[in-house]
């Protein structure tokens, strides 16, 4: 698989991302529908084979065994040198002042706790899951200036917030000469596109990478409009996400496109996310092979410029989600 550079930055990810969410021990945390080691060996496996390099978790993820699945799986099948380990930091993992958001005592207790749960001395890309207004900007941007400085971790990033409060970020690191974000992971798809408007250009002209989370929207653009499956059954946030009537149309535009190349749904939608300019690496979780396979195929999938008027023409404005 294709490997580009994570925007201006020197670190190279592979064109597309594995989701590790989808793997940790179903009966910790929010994800019952995780697969635990065994039913996850699998996929590392044929990752790996396939030339995906880059692999994205988080300490909040089944509470923390998402990152212990990951590290463990990683040592089996790779050299810790030929991959790319991403982790997230904000969500709570325990009581007290250090067991959640992104103030000093929190940043360096946890990334001590998913360095020790990943069996590694340092990640690739350590991500602030989300936005701490309760912490000074000066504060969080310091402590992740701190652990790149202590080789904790070689490159960091950020999820999903405002734009400008991701300006003000970066701009605190510039005045303050500390380390700046290399990457936005933000909520970007065919049924999402509100990113378009100021963070995706912010990250263009910057020369900050994105790397979007959900592109497939949760599965809703790989199945038919009224179909559900086990893990959105129980997906109360991701139905809340969907469900205005230009979303159905788009479905079925994909539903066409992919009938006439031949290929899966996920594949066209996939497609689409690889060919925005800004977007450097979709991550996509797979729960069942063929989801890994879509992935794979997508990367080498080039969709035409009528194919993608199409995909594009039903979008309707929706509120922003996933702050």
């Amino acid at each position: 698989m294709e490997t580009i550079r994570l925007g201006d930055a020197g670190l190279t990810v592979s064109r597309v991302i594995l989701g590790c969410m989808s793997y940790g021990d179903p009966g910790r945390g929010n994800h019952s529908w995780s697969l635990p080691i065994d039913d996850a060996r699998p996929f590392f496996r044929r990752a790996v084979e396939a030339g995906i390099t880059t692999f994205d978790t988080a300490n909040v993820y089944s509470d923390g065994t998402s990152e212990e699945i990951t590290g463990t799986l990683l040592r089996e099948f790779a050299k810790r040198e030929e991959v790319v380990i991403a982790t997230k930091v904000h969500g709570r993992m325990g009581p007290g002042p250090n067991g959640g958001g992104l103030s000093r005592g929190a940043i360096m207790t946890q990334i001590d706790a998913s360095l020790q749960r990943l069996g590694t001395d340092y990640v690739d890309l350590y991500q602030i899951h989300r936005f701490d207004p309760a912490v000074p900007l000066a504060e969080t941007m310091a402590a992740l200036h701190d652990v790149v400085k202590a080789g904790k971790a070689r490159y960091i990033g950020a999820s999903s917030m405002w734009t400008w409060q991701f300006a003000e970020m970066q701009h605190t690191a510039d005045v303050e000469g500390l380390t700046r974000f290399v990457s936005m992971q933000d909520q970007y798809s065919l049924l999402q596109r509100e990113e378009e408007r100021e963070m995706l250009p912010y990250c263009l002209d910057s020369g900050v990478g994105v790397i979007p989370w959900s592109p497939l929207a949760r599965g809703r653009l790989t199945r038919d409009w009224d179909d559900a499956t086990a893990r959105s059954e129980a997906d109360e946030f991701g139905r809340r996400l969907y469900g205005q009537e230009g979303d159905r149309r788009i479905v079925e535009s994909v539903a066409r496109v992919a009938a006439d190349r031949g290929v899966s749904r996920a594949q066209v939608a996939l497609a689409w996310v690889l060919a925005q300019p800004a977007v450097t690496a979709p991550i996509v979780g797979a729960t069942k092979p063929q989801h890994l396979e879509d992935a794979i195929a997508a990367a080498e999938l080039e969709l035409s410029d009528d194919e993608l008027d199409a995909l594009e023409a039903d979008y309707v404005p929706h509120a922003p989600s996933g702050f």
